[in-house]
């Protein structure tokens, strides 16, 4: 079940979904995962968790994200959750701020924060256009794509994923449903080129290579 670990997260309101996504990890083969936005971290932890219970320490997780880069430093198309980084909590502002002095969405607090699997994880930061070409995708057999939303981004995320995963390998776009994204145009282009495009629910599109 997933869990919010006291960290913010896209799922907050939606645990339903991310408890689809993480059903969908657990009965799947993946060992190799890919997961490009990772924000504070809590869904990486969640995947890490299904993993771990299913390969022991046998698996790895790639994460890509900005992390703890300003506003100013991205493209408006790029910029998703960066605007919340900090918690209504003013306990939780305070113990991030003052107590552990880091940022919650910095690569240093989320490395931290997965600490437990740190011999299973390898983060980048940066713009996925460019990590990307870092991670060995050869080897990858479940990515989960929730980074920049535009559709130029999707679509350049999508088609790296399909050129370089094995075959029968999978694919999960977030936010399929929100219109003034470019999710469900970049996904729909590529139906065509894969082995099955499936709707698990509004939010979450599947996609096997």
């Amino acid at each position: 079940m997933f869990k919010l670990y006291g960290r913010k997260s896209s799922f907050k309101k939606d645990i339903e979904s991310a408890n689809i996504l993480l059903h969908e990890i657990s009965i799947s083969n993946a060992k190799n995962f890919l997961e490009i936005g990772v924000y504070q971290g809590v869904m990486a932890k969640n995947i890490c968790e299904t993993l771990f219970k299913n390969y022991k320490n046998n698996f790895m997780y790639y994460g890509i994200d900005l992390f703890e880069q300003t506003n100013e430093d991205l493209d408006q198309e790029e910029f998703t959750l960066k605007k919340n980084i900090y918690f209504s909590n003013p306990l939780k502002n305070f113990w991030f701020k003052y107590i552990l002095n880091e940022n919650p969405h910095s690569e240093l607090s989320v490395k931290r924060f997965l600490k437990k699997y740190e011999k299973n994880i390898k983060l980048f930061k940066g713009f996925s256009k460019n990590e990307l070409t870092k991670v060995p995708i050869e080897t990858i057999n479940f990515a989960f794509i929730d980074g920049g939303h535009s559709y130029e981004t999707v679509k350049k995320d999508i088609n790296f994923c399909i050129n370089g995963m094995e075959k029968k390998s999978i694919i999960i776009c977030d936010d399929y449903d929100v219109e003034n994204y470019g999710v469900k145009k970049a996904v729909d282009e590529i139906i065509n080129k894969v082995n099955s495009v499936i709707n698990l629910n509004k939010r979450l599109v599947k996609i096997i290579i």
